[in-house]
């Protein structure tokens, strides 16, 4: 019985390999990040939520905060992202925001994704979560991935 599984399990996996190559070669890949958005003052969030009403064609504008926020006290750290998504589009979305971390001399120390679902349009939904940061100095948040779907 034992040889029986192994022989079904390789095709298996094999079609499965298959499948996802010609699905990242169909796909291709974009390995380019851009910068989060910084904390506007006031006068830019006005500025930027003008941007975001009249370019509804640019779902990127919906995320208009991404940021870290360092919690750590008593010599504990604790880091955590925390972002503000507005749906400026017309149908109920879904969300994913993936990021990462680079210290200054470029190396990668955290990356992870967002997910938001079931905003309403013209809605804004804000979220959190914990990092594995142990220090917010010397940082770049980067976004390296953003989409909005129709949420159903």
């Amino acid at each position: 019985m034992s040889n029986h599984r192994r022989f079904i399990t390789a095709p298996l996996v094999a079609a499965t390999a298959a499948a996802g190559l010609a699905l990242t070669a169909a796909c291709g890949t974009d390995n380019s990040s851009t910068p989060a958005p910084t904390g506007p003052s006031a006068s830019e969030k006005t500025q930027q939520e003008k941007k975001a009403d009249s370019s509804s064609n640019n779902e990127r504008a919906d995320l208009t905060r991404f940021r870290l926020d360092d919690r750590s006290q008593a010599g504990i750290t604790d880091i955590w992202v925390v972002w503000t998504v507005k749906n400026t589009s017309g149908k109920k979305s879904n969300y994913q925001i993936d990021w990462e971390a680079v210290d200054s001399s470029g190396t990668r120390v955290a990356n992870s994704t967002e997910l938001v679902t079931d905003v309403q349009p013209g809605q804004t939904s804000t979220g959190e979560d914990i990092t594995t940061l142990h220090s917010t100095q010397g940082i770049k948040l980067n976004i390296t991935r953003f989409d909005r779907t129709a949420a159903y």
